[in-house]
Formats: C-alpha cells, structure tokens, sequence
C-alpha cells in the first residue's frame, strides 16, 4: 500500500512499503554525479590528456526513498571522489586507486569550494585560472554487497546522458556499469605513489575490521572519512554479480531484487529528469547555472 513513512523534501520521499521490498544486499543507493576539470591553462580540453584529473560524486537516499517532481534538497551527506588516473576503469584489468577528497558535505560546500574555478599559481610572476569542473553525467547507483567474500560493488545507471557520447566513452563511462570497491588499511604499508601524506582518520573498531589484511570490502560508512584509499576495479554491469539477489531475498515474496530497485529508481530519475530542465537538470540538482559555468556544454 506504499504508505509515506517520512517526507524528505523536494523530490525525495521515503515510503514504508519500498523501504520492506529494499533487498538486502544494497547498503546504499542514491545519485552519482560524474566530473572533470580541465588541465591549467587548458580552456578547452579535446582528449583525456588535457583533463587535470576526474571525479565523481554520492549523494546518498533514504532507504525507503522514492523520486518524484523538483530538485533534491541538500542533506548535507555527500561524498566526493577524486580519481588520479583522470579516466574510469573500464574491466577487470584496470585497478585505479581512488580517494574521499570530501565527506559529508553539503553541496553549497562543494559548489563554493569544489565547483568553481579558483586561481592557482603556476609561476613566479603570476596565476592562472583553475577551471571549474564540468559535468559529464549523472545517474542513479546502489552500493550492494555479493558472494561469499562479501564483495562490495559500486553499480550505476545513467540517466544524462541517456545514450554515453564521446565524452563519457573516452572516460570510461558506460549507460550502466559497476566497479569492484576495496578499503585501503591506512595502516598498512605500500609504496609512496599509492600512499597519502595524511591518511583517513577511521575510527579504532574499522582499524579492527581489517584483521591485519591490507585490504577489505569497502562498505558506506567507510567512505564518509576524508581520504579513505579505495581500489576501484572496472567490471561489466551485465556480467558482474554486483545486482544478484541472496538466496534468502529470492525465497522472499516481498524484497525486489538489487536490479529491479535500481531500474526503479533510474525511471524515477528519468521522469524527474524531464519535468525539471532535461538534460540541464544536473544543473538545477547542484545550484548551477551556466553563467557561472560558460565552459560547460547546455546539450550532451
């Protein structure tokens, strides 16, 4: 009967029957932002070599929360994700390491202190402009745990583009796709390419969760600490087992598999997406505009 348990405001509202049917190996579902910024001095970057680095961004949804009409009210929650190999592993051969630049923030934080350009200098007798970021997709994700290891996926599907062009292609962004995540132990040690002058900050119960190991299936609340190393593995949607229902949810009549909750929830972003500014809409999500952001292409 899809009672309404809690309304989040704007566009989210959480309802007691979709929260029941959430499968049980999704920890986390929300929206992904997909980001690059251009190389200082570059105003208009053609190939992936003119690119500084890349970046994605989560912005984490109720359990129980389905999208409606409006833009997304800020919960304050959001993570931001810096990947130094500017481009996103596209199989099982490409490891990228990747790291929390930003955790729990608000996205009035991250428009002032991420979003805009700022002015950096590069020599002696002057600055150059830090270009502001450019929006190269958005879409819907789940963060869901499979097999018997416990492995933690990150599987994502776009709602802008709908179809990937150029852009996404040369990024490694695909309409659905998914990664492998593995929780780097800020104790252990590792060569200094891989290694963060100031490593995460976790908390001594998630220190004891590793037992020694290096790594460890990345899970949401690992990724809500500010420079958290996490190996980022690229895998096929389609061939991965990142949206498999467990047993236990399959002999259950009413859990939805991972799948279905997030094909629901991508057609929800889809409608949304078209009653807000359509494509723009990544736009009215993060308070931009394109005066402020005149790089940035208004069609993809």
């Amino acid at each position: 009967m899809g009672n309404a348990v809690e309304n989040q405001g704007g566009a989210v509202e959480e309802t007691k029957d979709r929260a029941e049917q959430m499968p049980s190996n999704i920890q986390e579902k929300g929206i992904i932002y997909f980001f690059t910024r251009g190389r200082v001095g570059i105003d208009d970057p053609q190939s992936v070599q003119d690119l500084q680095r890349s970046y994605f961004v989560l912005r984490p949804l109720p359990t129980g929360a389905k999208l409606g009409d409006g833009a997304i009210d800020d919960a304050k929650n959001n993570r931001l994700f810096a990947l130094p190999k500017k481009v996103f592993p596209r199989g099982p051969n490409d490891k990228f390491m990747v790291f929390v630049e930003r955790a729990k923030a608000s996205m009035d934080e991250l428009k002032k202190d991420f979003f805009q350009g700022s002015e950096k200098e590069v020599t002696a007798t002057g600055n150059r402009p830090n270009h502001p970021i450019t929006p190269i997709g958005e879409g819907v994700y789940a963060i869901t745990t499979t097999g018997t290891r416990s492995e933690s996926h990150l599987a994502y599907m776009l709602t802008i583009p709908q179809q990937p062009g150029q852009m996404q292609e040369d990024m490694g962004i695909r309409s659905r796709g998914s990664f492998v995540l593995s929780l780097k132990n800020p104790e252990a040690k590792g060569p200094s390419y891989a290694t963060l002058d100031k490593p995460a900050e976790f908390p001594r119960d998630v220190i004891d969760d590793f037992h020694g190991r290096n790594w460890m299936p990345a899970q949401p609340k690992h990724l809500d600490y500010s420079n958290a190393q996490l190996l980022m593995i690229g895998e096929s949607l389609d061939d991965s087992h990142a949206l498999e229902a467990t047993t236990k949810d399959q002999n259950a009549d009413n859990k939805e598999t991972p799948q279905e909750e997030i094909e629901k929830l991508e057609h929800e972003d889809e409608l949304r997406v078209e009653h807000l500014k359509g494509d723009d809409t990544v736009f009215a999500d993060l308070g931009l505009s394109h005066k402020e952001y005149p790089s940035v292409p208004t069609t993809w």
